[in-house]
This record gives C-alpha cells, structure tokens and sequence, in this order.
C-alpha cells in the first residue's frame, strides 16, 4: 500500500525555522518528481519547491528563495523541506506530492502538516 507521511510541522515565531519531511512507503522515490505545496485559509494551493527523481534539480517559488532549501534522502525515501526566516505569510498546510515521471497521470498526496508561524 502506498503511503505519503509528512511531519515537522508545528508552532514557530517569525524568523524561527522549521524541517518538514515528506517519508513514503510502498513505492521508491526513485521514478518521482517530489513537491511540496502549502494552502492557507481562504487560499489557494500553491507550489513551494520540487524536487526531481534523482534529486539533481530543484525548484523554488519566489516568494520562499533563499530562505526554503529541499532535499533527498533516496536511502530513507524521504524529502525534506528545510524552511528558515519563516514569516506569518508561510503560515498554511504543507502537503507534499509524488508524481510520476513515467505516468504522468500516477500522483500521490500526503495528508498534510500544518505550519503556523505567529508574528
């Protein structure tokens, strides 16, 4: 059975820092693009940062370059999120997503962690 786990998310003052990771299991990292997308009240979902399958190339939204760093660990099937100088702004639910590279329709979502940073 696939699963998509995200954890580290939590309760931090602006300009804290916070490391999410997005673990998966019963598939490989391997053959998928890895993202991570946040969504605040009232908001739409929007792209953080990915990650390619070999972890090679990244990507970042402008308004979180330079301060959000991603990563892989292809032994622990596992991406992370390093996230410093967090603003009330980056304040959502961060879900994190598996997409294929061979199929693009084949996706999996984690369940979501949630990111509060007060002000």
């Amino acid at each position: 059975e696939v699963h998509l786990v995200e954890s580290g998310g939590g309760l931090v003052q602006a300009g804290g820092s916070l490391r999410l990771s997005c673990a998966g299991s019963g598939f490989t990292f391997d053959d998928y693009a890895i993202g991570w997308f946040r969504q605040a009240p009232g908001k739409e979902r929007e792209g953080v940062s990915c990650i390619s399958s070999s972890g090679g190339s990244t990507f970042y939204a402008d308004s979180v370059k330079d301060r959000f760093t991603i990563s892989l660990d292809a032994a622990k099937n596992t991406v992370f999120l390093e996230m410093n100088s967090l603003k009330s702004e980056d304040s959502a639910v961060y879900s994190c997503n598996a997409k294929s590279i061979m199929l693009v329709t084949l996706e999996y979502w984690g369940q979501g962690t949630q990111v509060t940073v007060s002000s």
